[in-house]
């Protein structure tokens, strides 16, 4: 039996979810896609859905009450809307904590994937 894709995983760990956490994730997995058509889905450190562009961008975490998006060379994009809400003290990275009632602002999630792409391909 060949071993699942990283993309059938994730897939299979947001229908597991099945609650706000899975929506979410789907929602931010969508967005990553929709800003970045020529990412990369991976599966690492047992379980956590992590997407790359000439390297890490992020990855895309769930705890029971919230869903972390963490960038991997957060600390060196501009965050003008103030996304950043986690792991602020670092040196390299930087985290989004969703919770259950959060909204996402689309239009600056997207924005941070083109510039973690695009730090990533210079």
């Amino acid at each position: 039996m060949a071993e699942e894709s990283p993309s059938e995983k994730i897939d299979a760990r947001i229908k597991e979810l099945g609650d706000w956490r899975g929506e979410t994730l789907a929602a931010l997995r969508a967005l990553i896609k929709q800003a970045d058509p020529d990412v990369v889905e991976e599966w690492k450190w047992r379980g956590v859905p992590t997407w790359y562009h000439d390297g890490m961008l992020c990855t895309g975490e769930t705890y029971k009450d919230y869903v972390k998006v963490t960038f991997a060379k957060g600390a060196s994009l501009d965050d003008p809307k103030g996304l950043f809400n986690s792991s602020l003290g670092g040196n390299t990275r930087r985290a989004i904590d969703f919770r259950k009632d959060d909204a996402v602002d689309e239009k600056a999630f997207t924005a941070l994937i083109r510039a973690a792409v695009e730090l990533n391909t210079r």
